[in-house]
């Protein structure tokens, strides 16, 4: 009987999972989202379709994505007491994603003890950061202690650096710069297909504004409403869930919505977005020396045209010119063909990418097992 494996990405507020044939191929079965206040309620729920669908298949492995993998953990892992434990540990780095994560591998154990889990980090894609871009300019003991930058969409990235190889041979060596577009929204600079620089750093709040989260911040601003007496808890709800799109517009975190409205301070939030975006990709082109091209991506990435324009009318400075018909029809390639720089639109799949990396998994340990 054939096997299948299926995919866990327990966010903050939802879980998205995947099913896909053990083959060489990773062929998709299964595909969507629950949202959810309580894992527990969910993943009975998630295993219950999952059961319905897999046609005598068998599930072989789930894989999950882990945010934070911390320092040591660059690679995806077999899960094991020891590295819940592990992980456990690493929550204070990501309290939002963390205890979620961990929910959900505690079920599936508490489910079906016999079978095998996979964790994927999303940090581990970012373990190729020079020193210098991962050194906050801080005491050396807390450097020392793990504060650094991470980098996050680490499993986003390294899918797309995986298409640019296989379907862009001729741009996957350049300097790129990949722009993961969505709720949650960060840049990364490739070279050679690998991380060098990225926006997101400590942790998932850092580089660009996003659909709540504040993006980049002067520090002097937490050390000012701690003063005016704001708790921990409410600072962390500021900065995680009352600001970014839905901060500043006062309307909605959703691009889509924003968009649609002829509020002016939906206009002056769209604007703030797109402008962070061009900042930040200004210096990501210092980090890499120039710019060969820019991949867009995500939910807001591969379907917001008036975004995607107005961030590379932003950068017009580097030679970019965009294709407005192709644009505006969300095509692959969107670049002008006098652009100095090449602008591709992209479906990122970390679900795939997490089935990917489960089954290496499994099936090494299945080999060695054998030997």
């Amino acid at each position: 009987m054939s096997g299948a494996i299926l995919t866990i990405n327990a966010g903050s507020s939802s879980l998205k999972y995947a099913v896909f044939d053990d083959d060489d191929g990773l062929a998709e079965r299964l595909r969507g989202q629950i949202d959810h206040t309580e894992l527990d309620n969910s993943l009975p729920q998630l295993l219950a379709t999952v059961k319905t669908r897999l046609e005598g298949k068998h599930l072989v492995a789930v894989g999950h994505r882990v945010v934070q993998g911390g320092a040591d953990h660059i690679v995806p892992a077999l899960v094991s007491e020891t590295l819940l434990r592990d992980l456990a540990a690493l929550t204070v780095l990501d309290p939002l994603h963390m205890p979620h994560s961990l929910s959900a591998m505690h079920a599936v154990s508490a489910a079906l003890p016999q079978l095998r889990q996979v964790a994927c980090f999303d940090t581990a894609f970012h373990h190729t950061l020079p020193p210098v871009a991962r050194q906050f300019a801080l005491p050396r003991a807390l450097t020392d202690s793990g504060v650094r930058r991470y980098g996050f969409h680490g499993l986003s990235y390294e899918y797309i650096a995986s298409r640019l190889k296989t379907e862009l041979p001729q741009l996957a060596g350049g300097r790129i710069i990949a722009a993961h577009l969505g709720a949650g929204a960060s840049l990364c600079a490739l070279q050679n297909g690998e991380s060098i620089a990225t926006t997101t750093g400590f942790s998932a709040l850092d580089g660009l504004m996003m659909a709540t989260r504040c993006g980049r911040l002067d520090p002097g601003v937490l050390l000012y409403l701690a003063a005016q007496g704001k708790s921990f808890g409410e600072i962390e709800d500021i900065l995680y869930r009352r600001s970014g799109l839905l901060g500043v517009s006062g309307i909605s975190g959703d691009v889509r919505v924003l968009l649609a409205s002829d509020d002016p301070h939906a206009r002056e939030a769209l604007d703030l977005f797109t402008y962070h975006i061009a900042c930040e990709a200004g210096a990501l082109v210092s980090a890499l020396g120039g710019l060969d091209g820019l991949v867009f991506t995500a939910g807001i990435g591969q379907h917001a045209p008036a975004i995607r324009e107005a961030v590379c009318a932003r950068l017009a400075w580097l030679g970019i010119r965009l294709d407005q018909t192709a644009n505006d029809a969300n095509a692959a390639i969107i670049s002008a063909p006098d652009s100095r720089v090449a602008i591709h639109v992209m479906a990122t799949d970390e679900e795939h990418m997490i089935a990917r990396h489960t089954q290496d998994v499994v099936r090494t340990l299945a080999t060695k097992e054998r030997s």
